[in-house]
């Protein structure tokens, strides 16, 4: 009877439990962007020059990039719910110490294990959402666990740089270790447990990353991101031709609504048709860069462009983690510590690349380099039979994720 009762609830999307998820990963997101927009304030109040306050973004992705995989591999064996809350309170931790401290080394290393945390967290999500449900639901659980992501790009960003500029960069981490406090009571109250992986489970990472179809997806999530992140970082001086180099605000939040449009039809659609949505995701974006890079740059065309690309943007961590997951099944957690590395170094290569470009070229290369990348991309998703299998061959029994 009992176990009858735990198929009957995987038949339904555990809402409260999936939001947890999502909070964790505004959580992550609002922690690693918020200095971006407090850097003046945290400059000014530690007494130190604008760009060693930057390098509390490069210490958070730091520690995201390095710690992803060794941390997961040390805690793949340990029960789920411990693994969440061990990255939430990595975060009410090293955010309070953020909070308090006036050291610049201190506040770095803060910031470099605040990255580690994210990294364990977004390895552990999306397994653990779709481990909640039945295959014919993970992907509307996973999309519903990433809402936080662009929630936390749309609105959580500026609310707290306003936050900042209203109260002090201070109160703003302490507000977001309040935040955590209260995911720690959320998660104890309403996430289910689920086992870690036993001795007989355990693959090793050069054998996870040869399964069929991970080393596919993986080449999308580079090539993709990377053309995503060249314009998203230099987006300042691409829109200025357009007279709107004053509108980043704007223009960052119309990519933020729609993106969060992207996320809510991805969900609809992404447990029949997640081949067809990564091809027509990449092809669309492909389209909005020749257009930027044909037409005459006016703000109509910006908004436009900026649009239909966040519409395209927002279904992708869920649609590639998603691939990625049914790829290495009960090695999800371990697959999904190499999209952690893969992203963030995605993250990297765009800003390298797209200030190369900048530099030597103008913003006025990006449509095309852009382009280059997404073509690669389609060209990975079309031969990845397995990455990205036909509709309707995806399983249709509950399957172990780990």
């Amino acid at each position: 009877m009992n176990s009858t009762f735990k198929h009957e609830e995987a038949q339904r999307l555990p809402i409260l439990a999936l939001l947890a998820l999502a909070m964790a990963g505004f959580i992550c997101i609002l922690t690693e962007t918020i200095p971006a927009g407090l850097l003046p304030q945290i400059s000014q109040g530690l007494n130190i020059s604008p760009s060693l306050a930057g390098q509390w973004v490069t210490a958070y992705a730091a520690g995201s990039l390095l710690a992803a995989i060794p941390l997961t591999l040390l805690t793949r064996s340990w029960s789920r719910r411990v693994v969440l809350l061990s990255t939430v309170c990595g975060f009410l931790l090293f955010n309070t110490l953020t909070a308090v401290s006036s050291d610049v080394v201190i506040l770095l290393i803060a910031r470099f294990f605040a990255g580690a945390s994210a990294g364990l967290a977004w390895s552990l999500i999306a397994g653990y959402a779709r481990r909640m449900v039945v295959p014919s639901l993970q992907g509307r659980a996973l999309a519903l666990a990433m809402v936080g992501t662009p929630i936390a790009l749309s609105l959580g960003v500026p609310a707290g740089t306003w936050m900042g500029s209203l109260l002090g960069w201070r109160l703003t981490f302490a507000a977001m270790s309040g935040l955590s406090l209260i995911l720690i009571g959320w998660i104890l109250l309403a996430v289910p447990n689920y086992p870690g992986q036993s001795a007989t489970q355990k693959m090793p990472l050069g054998a996870v990353l040869r399964l069929p179809g991970v080393g596919a997806v993986l080449g999308v999530v580079l090539t993709w991101m990377l053309a995503h992140n060249i314009l998203y970082t230099y987006i300042a001086p691409f829109i200025a031709s357009a007279g709107l180099a004053h509108r980043v605000d704007v223009v960052l939040l119309i990519f933020g609504m729609a993106a969060l449009g992207g996320i809510f039809i991805t969900g609809k659609i992404i447990d029949t048709h997640l081949r067809k949505a990564v091809l027509l995701s990449l092809s669309i974006f492909a389209a909005v860069s020749v257009i930027f890079g044909l037409s005459t740059p006016t703000p109509a065309v910006i908004y436009a462009g900026i649009a239909v690309w966040g519409l395209t943007f927002g279904g992708a961590a869920t649609l590639l983690q998603t691939a990625l997951a049914d790829a290495a099944g009960e090695y999800a957690n371990v697959a999904l510590s190499m999209n952690v590395v893969t992203w963030n170094s995605a993250i990297a290569l765009g800003g390298l690349t797209g200030g190369m470009l900048l530099e030597h070229v103008g913003s006025q290369s990006f449509p095309w380099a852009i382009l280059l990348l997404l073509l690669v991309a389609l060209g990975i998703a079309l031969r990845a039979k397995q990455g990205f299998p036909a509709e309707n061959s995806r399983e249709t029994g509950i399957t172990p994720v780990a």
